[in-house]
C-alpha cells in the first residue's frame, strides 16, 4: 500500500515529512515540530512496529523500530508502545529494553513496563473460566484445522490465520466466541484474523486516556500509530483531544486486511516499514 502523502512538502529539511490528508493532521505534525518536548507519540506493536506473522510467538519488531523509537525518545516528551500483547513480550521482541523513557503499556494498558519494572496485576476470574472452557468449545464444534490460541493472561486470543480459507473460519467461530464472552463477563475484540476475548473496558483509547492523565499536563501533540480494529479506540481518543484544543495525528500502518482504520487515518504509510521511514522523517525534522 502507498502512502496516503507520496509527494513531499515543500519542507526544506533533507527528509521532509508527508503531507497528511487532512488539515487536522497537518496541523498535529506542525504541532510536534513546534513543541517537541511536550509531544506524547504512541504506537501499536504487531502491524505498525512488527509484521504480522502467521505465528505470534515469531513475530519481531522492524530492524529499524527499536533504534528510531531510542532518538525520538530523546527529543519528545514522551514515547508509548500500546498493545494487546503482554507488555514483557513487546519489550522482547521489539528489543525495546534499552530505549530509554519507554513506555509499554500491555494488555491495553492492564500492564505497564517503564525503565525495566514491569507491573502486572491479576487477570479478572472470568479470563480463567474462558480459559478452561476454550478448548472444549473449539473441539465440540470441529474448529477448522489451523486455528489456536494464544494465551494473554489477562485475555485469549483465537487466531484463525493459518486457516485454509481463515475468514470463513473466523466467521465460523464468532457466534462461538461471543457466547463464550457472555458466559464469563468478557468481550469479543475481532482483528486480523483472530478474535479475542477479553474484559470489558480495555481498550487502546481507555490506556491513552489514563496515562495521559498522569501527566502534569496535556501534551502539545498527540500522535497515534495502529493496523488494526483494535486502534480505533486510540483513534478516537485522538479525536478528542483534538475536540479539546490538542494537536493530534492518526497514522495507519496500511494494510489491504483491515481498511477500516485508513479511512479514519490523517497518514497511511505501507506497513512496519513505512512507519520506521515516517519516524525518520521526524528524526530528521527535530534534529
Amino acid at each position: 500500500m502507498t502512502p496516503s502523502s507520496a509527494n513531499p512538502s515543500p519542507d526544506p529539511s533533507p527528509n521532509p515529512l508527508p503531507i497528511p490528508l487532512r488539515a487536522e493532521g497537518a496541523d498535529g505534525l506542525a504541532a510536534i515540530r513546534k513543541n517537541p518536548g511536550e509531544a506524547v507519540l504512541a504506537f501499536d506493536f504487531d502491524g505498525t512496529l512488527a509484521p504480522i506473522v502467521e505465528d505470534p510467538a515469531r513475530a519481531r519488531a522492524h530492524p529499524g523500530a527499536a533504534p528510531a523509537l531510542a532518538r525520538l525518545a530523546s527529543s519528545v516528551g514522551a514515547v508509548l508502545i500500546v498493545t494487546g500483547r503482554p507488555a514483557a513480550l513487546a519489550v522482547e521482541y521489539g528489543g525495546l529494553s534499552a530505549v530509554d523513557g519507554l513506555v509499554v503499556l500491555g494488555q491495553y494498558g492492564v500492564e505497564r513496563w517503564e525503565a525495566g519494572e514491569l507491573t502486572v496485576p491479576e487477570p479478572p476470574p472470568g479470563v480463567a473460566e474462558a480459559r478452561a472452557k476454550l478448548p472444549g468449545v473449539l473441539a465440540a464444534v470441529r474448529a477448522p484445522e489451523g486455528v489456536h490460541v494464544e494465551d494473554k493472561g489477562h485475555a485469549l486470543a483465537v487466531h484463525t490465520r493459518r486457516c485454509a480459507e481463515p475468514q470463513v473460519a473466523l466467521d465460523r467461530l464468532r457466534g462461538l466466541m461471543e457466547a463464550l464472552a457472555e458466559r464469563t463477563g468478557l468481550q469479543v475484540e475481532p482483528g486480523r484474523y483472530v478474535l479475542e476475548l477479553r474484559p470489558p473496558g480495555m481498550d487502546k483509547g481507555v490506556a491513552l486516556r489514563d496515562y495521559l492523565a498522569e501527566r502534569a499536563a496535556p501534551p502539545s501533540a498527540l500522535l497515534y500509530a495502529g493496523d488494526d480494529l483494535g486502534d480505533l479506540a486510540a483513534f478516537a481518543m485522538v479525536d478528542a483531544l483534538r475536540a479539546e484544543g490538542v494537536a493530534g495525528v492518526k497514522v495507519c500502518s496500511g494494510s489491504t486486511e483491515v481498511t477500516a482504520l485508513a479511512e479514519q487515518a490523517d497518514l497511511v504509510v505501507d506497513g512496519p516499514a513505512g512507519v520506521v521511514d515516517l519516524l525518520e522523517r521526524l528524526i530528521a525534522v527535530l534534529s
